[in-house]
């Protein structure tokens, strides 16, 4: 692959600028939507990160326990492995906070209660989210004599996990279909472009093939980024009314350098392997 071939491949590019800029935005289209799957997978998780509240246990006592029972059980629970923080919610703040509230008359149904219904809780605040995590330390605390019941916020963590597994997987199998896709564009267009400029005498010119397919990649990437930033600017202002309707707060950013990065070396590497394949192939007479 020396300068000579970069030549080569540079002026059969040139030769044929119709079918290079079809070419190449054919490859910026199939490597746009992995990207922007991407992107689009990072501002949904950062955004679940900060729109989702952080999973908590609750460990209720008896209604009758007294107040050094519940003090008792909160340092246990401070001492288990996982656990990042507790709080104690004392049944007289709850009832103070139930009669404040006077939701349906609930103020009037507690004042004509002989005693305070409300049982003392410690909320558990857990280091991982995890959905196995919380049941883990939920099974410990329901072994526990002082405790009578234990309410665990996991289920929308197992959705919020499947769910992010079911978006990776899919774009990853999309990436893959894609880059099948780009290898086989690029193959197709330097085989018809060898069966056109060969003469019987000719033999396969593999490094110009190489370095045509590596240039057709650069410029699939750099139409893929054109097209992922036009996107982005173009849905930045409809997404964000969306978003602040929900109360959420989503801002579309644009790649960073690194992601740019990777997408024109992936976009190559791609584009190198589809004229490898290619410069091959052309070896055999059609």
């Amino acid at each position: 692959m020396d300068e000579s071939a970069l030549k080569r491949a540079l002026r059969r590019l040139f030769a044929a600028p119709i079918a290079t800029l079809l070419s190449g935005f054919g490859i910026g289209v199939l490597l746009a939507l992995p990207a922007a799957g991407y992107l689009l997978l990072g501002h949904l998780a950062g955004l679940a990160q900060g729109a989702a509240a952080t999973p908590e246990l609750t460990a209720f006592l008896p209604v009758g326990a007294e107040r050094k029972t519940a003090l008792a059980v909160e340092q246990k629970l401070k001492v288990l492995p996982g656990v990042a923080k507790t709080r104690l919610l004392a049944r007289e703040d709850t009832l103070a906070r139930m009669k404040a509230s006077g939701a349906g008359g609930l103020a009037d149904a507690l004042a004509v209660l002989p005693a305070n219904p409300f049982p003392d809780a410690i909320v558990v605040t857990p280091a991982d989210d995890e959905p196995a995590t919380l049941e883990s330390l939920a099974a410990t605390v329901r072994q526990w004599r002082e405790v009578e019941h234990v309410q665990v916020d996991a289920d929308w963590a197992r959705r919020l996990a499947a769910l992010n597994r079911l978006l990776k997987t899919a774009a990853l199998l999309l990436a893959g279909l894609l880059g099948l896709a780009l290898i086989a564009l690029v193959f197709g267009t330097l085989r018809l472009q060898a069966v056109m400029q060969r003469t019987a005498a000719d033999g396969p010119d593999r490094p110009a093939f190489l370095w045509q397919g590596v240039l057709l990649g650069l410029f699939g990437g750099l139409t893929a980024w054109l097209i992922v930033v036009a996107t982005i600017f173009w849905l930045r202002l409809p997404v964000a009314e969306l978003a602040g309707l929900y109360g959420l707060e989503l801002t579309l950013a644009l790649p960073s350098a690194r992601e740019v990065a990777a997408l024109l070396g992936v976009s190559a590497l791609l584009g190198g392997c589809g004229a490898l394949l290619a410069g091959g192939w052309t070896g055999r007479r059609p």
